[in-house]
């Protein structure tokens, strides 16, 4: 299987479900390109900030978008996001970013506009995984596979919370807590990722460390006629 499977996976998520690490190894394990959406929407975040832009100015987000020059990495093991000529892979990760982001997703035009360059990336050639709000219903509705990975809150805002913070503590934790609900709540107003659209598996991986949820990924393309 991991030496022939030569299609798309699509797999999306609510924040801290655990998408992004598990979508990556899955590519690795593979041998697939792999695409990070969401790392995208941060890039024009990043991008509209440093440029002095008011991220809440949806015409001026939107023309941003449009010009910037964004190169997006597809290799899983080397994922360094290049925006106008300056590496931003670590700087996209700042609380900073992941704050403002919202406002730059649920920005319509900017989706449209970011939505086209990730069917570029796939249309580009085939045997891909990409992960992010909307893949498996909006960017690559016809994937081979399309999976929804959630988990409890609990179990997301644990993830989360190391992903973010030197140490997990209670503050950590409930500052992280409403961050997820606060971005999960004005991102579903553009994107479904709560629950799984028809066609879609659900991955439940509130239970599951890392490898345990790769394998169950890895099961799931396995089961692929």
């Amino acid at each position: 299987m991991s030496a022939t499977f030569t299609g798309v996976i699509a797999i999306d998520g609510p924040s801290g479900s655990g998408k992004s690490s598990v979508s990556r190894a899955v590519a690795q394990r593979l041998g697939l390109r792999y695409l990070d959406t969401g790392a995208m929407y941060r890039a024009v975040t990043l991008g509209a900030m440093l440029a002095g832009i008011d991220v809440e100015d949806q015409a001026a987000v939107e023309q941003y978008a449009h010009r910037m020059e964004l190169f997006v990495p597809t290799d899983p093991q080397r994922q360094i996001l290049v925006l106008e000529g300056r590496d931003i892979t670590d700087e996209i990760r700042t609380p900073a970013v992941s704050l403002t982001v919202s406002a730059i997703a649920t920005n319509l035009a900017v989706r449209r506009e970011l939505i086209t360059r990730q069917q570029q990336i796939v249309a580009a050639g085939r045997a891909i995984v990409l992960e992010g709000r909307d893949t498996t219903t909006v960017v690559a509705p016809d994937a081979d596979v399309r999976i929804l990975i959630t988990a409890d809150e609990d179990s997301r805002i644990a993830r989360r919370t190391a992903e973010l913070h030197a140490e997990v503590s209670s503050t950590t934790m409930a500052q992280t807590s409403s961050q997820i609900s606060d971005r999960d709540r004005r991102d579903s107003t553009v994107a479904s990722f709560q629950s799984a659209a028809e066609g879609v598996v659900t991955l439940d991986t509130s239970h599951l460390n890392l490898e345990q949820a790769i394998d169950a990924v890895l099961d799931i393309v396995r089961e692929l006629p």
